[in-house]
């Protein structure tokens, strides 16, 4: 059985490339095969093709149900959020992204368009999110990616070395405490 690779540790190369479309056949075979590797590990509530060296645009997710994503592809979102997640591929390293509350799916192995988040609950929320995530994989993209800057960074003033030291002491600069 084939495992996630960790990218801190590992060389995964398909993490970052775009997946080649696959037949509804061999996506649940791959399925499958991905929903054991979950299981066994866990610890997850999604993952992609990707993650464990499958060139194909497949994804599971198992947050209310188990759900097959074969060939996905976003048509509608709404309500943009802001959302702190993880990845399998990245373990302990989190960040908040820039997600939305409601999507609308278009996937092969289904007849109509999915929508997730369209509840209220927090699970409604966090099954948006995972497959708005697996489907990132599945296109190359990485949460790392789509990391959001939270910090708000104030430069410091340019201070020449005769000025007074902006600590209060009255000192010029460049003999202060500061220095």
């Amino acid at each position: 059985m084939k495992k996630v690779i960790n990218c801190f540790k590992e060389d995964n190369p398909l993490i970052q490339k775009t997946l080649r479309r696959v037949t509804v056949e061999e996506g649940y075979e791959i399925a499958r095969e991905l929903f054991q590797i979950l299981n066994k590990r866990g610890d997850g509530i999604g993952l992609a093709a990707n993650q464990v060296g499958i060139d194909a645009s497949v994804a599971v997710v198992n947050v209310k149900e188990p759900i097959v994503l074969v060939n996905p592809k976003i048509v509608r979102k709404e309500e943009e959020t802001r959302y702190y997640e993880g990845c399998l591929s990245f373990p302990k390293k989190g960040c908040h992204t820039k997600r939305y509350k409601t999507v609308e799916v278009e996937v092969d192995n289904m007849e109509s368009n999915m929508t997730f988040g369209a509840g209220d609950t927090d699970l409604d929320l966090l099954e948006s999110v995972c497959v708005q995530h697996e489907i990132d994989h599945l296109n190359g993209m990485r949460i790392l990616d789509r990391a959001m800057e939270l910090t708000i960074r104030r430069e410091k003033p340019k201070i020449g070395r005769n000025e007074p030291c902006p600590c209060g002491s009255g000192k010029k600069y460049k003999k202060c405490c500061i220095n």
